[in-house]
């Protein structure tokens, strides 16, 4: 299984950047996907989780701010990251999660200057 996200950058508070990731090398349809977040000497948090029936759940932090969604034919999720803060800037994971396992892609920068 590989995820490979894309999209990370710089960006100004107030503005926008589009986070993707494409999975490969399993079937994905029944699981869960979604982004997580980490800043040094901190926890991975979540942002946001995308279930296969297209229910979503977002930190209370990102809450009207990003949007999550996926493709479950084209094995992709993407996150709109809309009202950037520098409380926003960290790694970003993309996940997959199903019955009985869990994998990570390798993480994308993405930093908000003020």
């Amino acid at each position: 299984v590989r995820l490979v996200e894309s999209g990370g950058g710089l960006a100004q508070a107030g503005g926008s950047l589009r986070l993707s990731c494409a999975a490969s090398g399993g079937i994905f349809s029944a699981n869960v996907m979604g982004w997580y977040r980490q800043v040094p000497g901190k926890q991975r948090e979540l942002v946001a989780t995308a279930t296969p029936g297209g229910s979503t759940n977002y930190a209370d932090s990102v809450k009207g701010r990003f949007t999550i969604s996926r493709d479950s034919a084209k094995n992709t999720v993407t996150l709109q990251m809309d009202s950037l803060k520098p409380e926003d800037t960290a790694v970003y994971y993309c996940n997959t999660r199903g019955s009985t396992s869990t994998f990570w892609g390798q993480g994308t920068q993405v930093t908000v200057s003020s």
